[in-house]
């Protein structure tokens, strides 16, 4: 499910906080030395490091 418009405008990578793309059920941190991967979970973006996925 595509986020809400506009709302990817004001999301950042709470790591280093760099811009975010949405791929699937998964908002990519833009910068590549970071490159966490967040889960969407019913349309609501978990920006948790915690439970991020790191770059393969």
């Amino acid at each position: 499910m595509p986020l809400e418009s506009g709302l990817l405008e004001i999301l950042a990578c709470p790591a280093c906080h760099s811009s975010l793309t949405e791929h699937d059920t998964e908002l990519i941190c833009t910068d590549t030395s970071c490159g966490l991967a967040y889960p969407v979970r019913d349309g609501i973006p978990v920006l948790l490091v915690d439970e991020a996925r790191r770059p393969a």
